[in-house]
């Protein structure tokens, strides 16, 4: 069996089964997910997509815990975290989630490397050395590991926030407009290294995304209008992704 005949075996890292989010009641009620039926393959990299105010950033906090549902289930691989009392959804998003999002959430006083540690030190775990070697190489940091946050550009600060993400192991990274603040050169190389983690870390990545370039990074794309998923796009062009969302708006 080749490694991407074993991935597609696996079960999925991530399922959501009927998922509904509704904000506010009465005439202020907004339905921002509605019955969304969803699974995330385990080391492939998916992109999701959709017009403004489609629920694309509502179902990604839903699936990684950061918000909660109002119907519906999400499992993280065997896991449910819907009805997760608070205390288990923190151990669970400490063991299981890696996150990056377009503010890179670096601690100021920390240099780079302590960054990268910081999620391993708070759950008081050993680092992998071989894979934090990997890593680093894998993102180029290797000569910028004694750097403060303010040492670097924003390019480089975001390697610190994707190797941060990467060295816990997490079943599943989610990945909240992580080029957002990044020029056209450093996004993508940003997204190269996501690309890398998943081809050769068999990391599952699992990304919102407003830019069809950085969405045709990605294995396979979602859609969602009106907190609908209403279809998706595998092996994605820039194209492809950009003929997609201008019939979604139209």
């Amino acid at each position: 069996m080749t490694l991407t005949d074993s991935r597609r075996a696996a079960p999925p890292a991530v399922v959501a089964k009927a998922l509904t989010k509704v904000y506010g009641q009465g005439d202020a009620e907004v339905h921002a997910l509605r019955g969304v039926d969803v699974a995330f393959a385990t080391g492939a990299f998916t992109a999701i997509m959709g017009p403004s105010g489609s629920g694309k950033s509502t179902l990604m906090h839903c699936l990684a815990g950061l918000d909660t549902a109002t119907s519906g289930t999400v499992h993280i691989g065997d896991v449910e975290l819907t009805g997760l009392a608070d205390r288990q959804l923190t151990l669970l998003r400490r063991e299981r989630i890696g996150f990056i999002f377009q503010a890179f959430n670096l601690l100021p006083t920390l240099t780079a490397e302590q960054n990268i540690r910081l999620p391993l030190d708070i759950a008081a775990r050993q680092a992998d050395e071989e894979l934090f070697a990997r890593v680093i190489d894998t993102v180029g940091l290797r000569d910028r590991l004694g750097h403060r946050p303010t040492q670097l550009s924003g390019g480089q600060q975001q390697r610190v926030a994707v190797a941060r993400a990467l060295i816990s192991k997490p079943q599943v990274i989610f990945a909240d407009e992580p080029t957002g603040n990044l020029d056209s050169r450093s996004g993508s190389e940003i997204l190269s290294f996501l690309r890398t983690s998943v081809r050769e870390l068999n990391q599952t990545i699992v990304m919102v995304t407003h830019d069809p370039v950085a969405a045709a990074y990605a294995d396979r794309v979602v859609f969602l209008r009106d907190g609908e998923l209403v279809t998706e796009v595998s092996a994605p062009t820039p194209q492809a992704v950009l003929d997609t969302l201008m019939k979604l708006e139209g």
